[in-house]
């Protein structure tokens, strides 16, 4: 039964849960009934969290009733963030759990791939090439080998009109996937891994109209999917609405539409459709009947009857009716099972996913109220764990007894009676040999382009739980197993009962401050302190040694018995030299803690993200400070900061010896802003603050009075084009952007002080930028402007020269970048620090030095913690 138990996992393991846990009304288990008598299923594939169709989606699993999944390529960790600062691995792992959102609003489930969003890219090949072409096309087959789909939708097509290089390639691989993944000699390692081949029977791709960019015409198949659903009580424009909306990282939400909706349709693989986008394919149960005609036969029936019988009232009186469906179902799976033929492998999952939907119903129906609750949100590894275990037999089913099992222990509730609440402490163990929690995703070191995950079964899902109780209910028609997630539950006194995932971590937390050190190389020698912080997450008693890892190397720093009672706290700081630091060099520093009963060397510390739309997000990680040597000069002392949708650049000011102050509407007065030599806007300020019109005028004043004001890119979607609100002449906000961090970059101006004064900039300092070059640059721009540079994409005719323009105005200047020093300052690049800095310097007054030979002297005594992460292990 190895095919049906592959199978199970991949259906089951995929199963998601909301904070709080979900219940259904009676039209909505009415709903889940008829599916039952739906085989059909459709695939929609694409490129990013954001990308798919929600109003299809919610159609086509809630009208037509169809098995529906969404498999995004990449978890849109190459984004901008509107909610915070999070970025990279951060934002995608939010992303994540928004996809999961929308997916529990429109009835989709959701699947991923390996690949890594490494940002904006402008073409297929290099989105291809970065992600590894084979990997991710495996990948997309294995997806499509274990869901089966009939009909595979793309949302883009292969070529330019997709608009971004990744939608290209989602296109690309969906019809490469259509192909491979129904030919036995394509990847044929999975087929060693519980799988078959599957041919869908033909591709789609689901043309759109929007962006002025226009891919449908009235010779595609097109469908009207805005129709009302009375069991839901929305359209689905509504039900769009609504998950859609939960991309609030992207702020994406929308207004519900209501009313007849044409989605249209080209034909890439397969024959088109004439009347129905699933012609040719018999979605009902009569497809399974080459494996037994009469049974199948009664199992419809079956499903009829349950329909046709269902009450609104009393749901629960489904109950036998559908305890019958069920041991039937399994009866069959069990047959086609020990068939071993190619009809039986092919279509034995039905079964196996009807029989869960069979166990979700008779759960919702019959109101069993099942949680396992952990009283801590933290549990460590080898350390104890409570759970309390609760049982509500709601509408007095007759069980005879619940069996639970979870963390090794297992309760028993005899013959639970009617809506009688039950509950059971048990005390578990978490042996010292268990793994902490990781997105499985994060388990290894990603390459440029993909994660790195190593156990094929896990390749497609959103996330695992992997800590689970199993409640095995026993009835006189036959037992039923459910797995429910443990979850830490507590009362906010104003959100009220709220659920949250719980995290098991390593016995100690390693943590370093700050993340990132910044030494001159001008100047005397220079000492500064990283502090490490050890915390124990158990009592613990015992000889240790901490090390410090720098430079390749490792320094005892401590040698002892400790003694530590749980959250305790130990900080043990490190003094680092300059002149221990190469010339113009990256380093990084660590930690580790080494005792003889420590099964593992304990280096690991946690990040939490935290909003109200999402569970919270754990993950483990290796805390290293970043110490850089650079050439830096700087011009002026005091920073002015308006923060805008998030980003870390306060940090990277603070490191360089600037003294910064956040700035919000009521600081910004004449006179209170004239202490500041420069200001700076950060990321999307003008988009994300309304009352940054309000403050236009006074800012202006600073610059005409010898103030610098700095500008950090705004997107053009929601503020248009510029009408001198931002600036003192007028341009405009493109859409133009420079993706390849390698592109060669012309000095438009090499004269010019942005290029000189108080550093001189040269090719080699945009050496080693990461993701991209710069993004949303000005257009249509003044003429008293003057631009500084220009770059162009592999492949580009003209090059471009609005990611960079500077301004003089009265006796200060104006700048506005597209350049992605948010990027780049905490990814510590030499070169982002040294140009801006130079950005930030005031006018030199006239007969001043400008070459960069002379300047200010560098204040470097101000330290501060810069919260980028990366993944070590």
């Amino acid at each position: 039964m190895r095919i049906f138990f592959t199978s199970l996992l991949f259906i089951v393991t995929i199963t998601v849960y909301s904070q709080t846990p979900q219940t259904f009304t009676s039209s909505e288990i009415l709903q889940q009934l008829k599916r039952l008598n739906v085989l059909g299923s459709v695939l929609y594939i694409a490129a990013h969290p954001d990308d798919e169709n929600t109003r299809l989606l919610g159609y086509l699993a809630n009208e037509k009733l169809y098995r529906t999944g969404y498999l995004s390529l990449t978890r849109g960790d190459g984004g901008q963030n509107l909610i915070g600062d999070e970025q990279g691995i951060d934002l995608g792992l939010i992303r994540t759990q928004e996809l999961l959102a929308a997916r529990r609003v429109d009835g989709a489930e959701q699947f991923f791939s390996r690949a890594y969003d490494f940002g904006f890219s402008k073409s297929s090949e290099e989105a291809l090439a970065i992600w590894g072409h084979d990997k991710i096309l495996s990948d997309v087959v294995w997806v499509v080998r274990n869901f089966k789909p009939d009909v595979i939708i793309a949302r883009f097509p292969e070529d330019s009109r997709a608009g971004h290089g990744h939608h290209a390639a989602s296109g690309i691989l969906a019809r490469e996937a259509f192909d491979a993944a129904a030919d036995p000699t394509k990847f044929p390692e999975q087929l060693k891994n519980g799988v078959t081949v599957w041919q869908a029977k033909r591709m789609l791709w689901n043309t759109f109209n929007f962006g002025g960019n226009i891919t449908q015409n009235e010779n595609q198949f097109k469908m009207d999917v805005g129709m009302y659903n009375p069991l839901l009580g929305k359209s689905y424009g509504e039900i769009a609405a609504i998950s859609r909306s939960q991309h609030k990282s992207q702020g994406f939400g929308v207004p519900a539409q209501r009313g007849a909706v044409l989605e249209y349709f080209e034909t890439i693989r397969g024959d088109k459709p004439v009347t129905d986008i699933m012609e040719g394919v018999n979605t009902g149960w009569s497809r399974l009947a080459g494996i037994d005609d009469l049974s199948i036969t009664s199992i419809q029936g079956m499903i009829d009857s349950a329909i046709n019988n269902f009450s609104h009232v009393q749901p629960d009186k489904s109950f036998f009716q559908l305890m019958r469906i069920r041991q039937q179902l399994v009866n069959e799976a069990a047959r086609a099972s020990l068939a071993k033929n190619d009809f039986s492998s092919s279509y034995g999952m039905y079964f196996v996913k009807k029989i869960q939907e069979v166990d979700a119903i008779i759960g919702a129906a019959t109101g069993i109220f099942m949680e396992a609750t952990a009283a801590s949100q933290l549990n460590t590894v080898g350390d104890s764990i409570k759970t309390t275990i609760s049982f509500n037999n709601r509408m007095g089913i007759d069980i005879e007894n619940v069996q639970v099992a979870v963390f090794g222990k297992s309760i028993q509730f005899a013959k639970p009676q009617k809506n009688v609440s039950l509950s059971q402490q048990l005390v578990g163990w978490v042996p010292p040999g268990q793994e902490m929690s990781q997105p499985y995703w994060l388990e290894y070191d990603k390459t440029d382009g993909a994660f790195v995950v190593k156990d094929q079964y896990k390749i497609g899902h959103p996330q695992l739980y992997l800590y689970q109780a199993v409640f095995t209910i026993h009835t006189p028609q036959g037992p039923i197993t459910y797995t429910r997630p443990v979850q830490y539950k507590y009362t906010d006194a104003v959100k009220g009962e709220i659920y949250q995932p719980i995290q098991l971590v390593p016995p100690f937390y390693i943590s370093s401050s700050p993340s990132l050190l910044l030494f001159n190389t001008n100047g005397p020698k220079q000492k500064k302190q990283v502090e490490y912080l050890v915390q124990s997450n158990l009592p613990f008693k015992d000889s240790v040694v901490f090390n410090n890892i720098y430079n390749g190397h490792s320094a005892v720093i401590m040698d002892s018995l400790v003694s530590f009672k749980k959250a305790d706290k130990l900080r043990l700081p490190v003094t680092v030299t300059s002149d221990a630091m190469g010339e113009k060099s990256t380093e990084f520093l660590s930690g580790e803690l080494v005792g003889k009963s420590l099964q593992e060397h304990q280096y690991y510390t946690l990040s939490k993200i935290s909003y109200d739309h999402i569970p919270d997000i754990f993950y483990h990680y290796r805390d290293m400070v970043k110490v850089i040597k650079l050439d830096l000069k700087t011009a002026g002392t005091t920073v002015g900061y308006i923060a805008g949708a998030g980003d870390r650049v306060p940090q990277a000011l603070e490191q360089m010896g600037y003294k910064v102050t956040m700035l919000k509407e009521n600081d910004i007065t004449a006179a209170n802003i004239k202490q500041f030599s420069a200001i700076v806007t950060g990321i999307r300020a003008y988009n994300t603050n309304e009352w940054m019109n309000n403050v236009y005028d006074v800012l202006m004043q600073y610059v005409n009075e010898g103030g610098v004001l700095l500008t950090q890119y705004n997107t053009s979607s929601q503020i248009g084009p510029v009408k001198a609100k931002m600036a003192p002449y007028p341009f405009n906000i493109s859409r133009t952007r420079i993706t390849d961090e390698h592109a060669a970059v012309r000095f438009l101006q090499p004269t010019h002080p942005a290029l000189n004064y108080p550093n001189k900039i040269t090719e080699k300092d945009f050496d080693g930028w990461i993701q991209e070059r710069s993004i949303y640059h000005a257009d249509k721009i003044d003429s008293s402007y003057q631009r500084i540079i220009s770059m162009k994409d592999p492949g580009e005719k003209e090059e471009q020269d609005g990611s960079l323009i500077v301004a003089n105005y009265g006796k200060g200047k104006f700048v506005y970048t597209g350049l992605v020093f948010f990027r780049q300052l905490p990814a510590g690049v030499h070169g982002a620090y040294r140009l801006l800095a130079n950005l930030l310097a005031p006018l030199p007054v006239p007969g001043q030095n400008q070459s960069g030979n002379k300047s200010p002297k560098t204040a470097l005594q101000q330290k501060s913690k810069l919260s980028g992460k990366s993944i070590h292990q």
